[in-house]
């Protein structure tokens, strides 16, 4: 597996990505495109093989770091591609000089909490109701 940032030919895989994982809501492909024209957006993709296998970005503002997402492909789930997109991030962050790293995860995605508790998040708050659908989501930080 390797990591690397994402290129704009890649924002259709990504597009399928993120229906794949997030089919209640998910960024739609004028989202991505769109993050392209932020200098404070940076996107991270995990190949195989020469296959996008996964993906996150993360906005830096001054001090701050915000996660918008981490998405890998069913298959490699829990393989540590997700801990490795998550790092990059991070690490991208740091260098940017955030001092903090939030995130958003629905309540019910037990997996991805337990991911990033794993990775030094904890969780903040709740936000009820964050989602269209009525669900609420967990406020997780790290200390960078």
């Amino acid at each position: 597996m390797e990591l690397r940032a994402w290129q704009y030919k890649d924002i259709l895989r990504i597009s399928e990505l993120e229906e794949e994982c997030f089919p209640q809501e998910h960024w739609s492909y004028a989202m991505l495109v769109s993050s392209f024209e932020s200098e404070t957006f940076h996107g991270v993709v995990a190949e195989d093989g020469g296959e996008i296998i996964g993906y996150g970005g993360i906005t830096v503002v001054s001090d701050t770091a915000d996660i918008a997402n981490v998405g890998v492909t069913g298959y490699f789930r829990r393989s540590g591609v997700g801990k490795a997109i998550l790092a990059e991030l991070l690490n991208i962050a740091k260098n940017c000089g955030a001092e903090k790293a939030f995130l958003e995860v629905r309540v019910s995605n037990r997996k991805a909490m337990m991911m990033y508790l794993k990775c030094g998040f904890k969780g903040m708050y709740a936000r009820a109701r964050y989602y269209p659908d009525g669900e609420d989501c967990l406020v997780m930080v790290k200390e960078l």
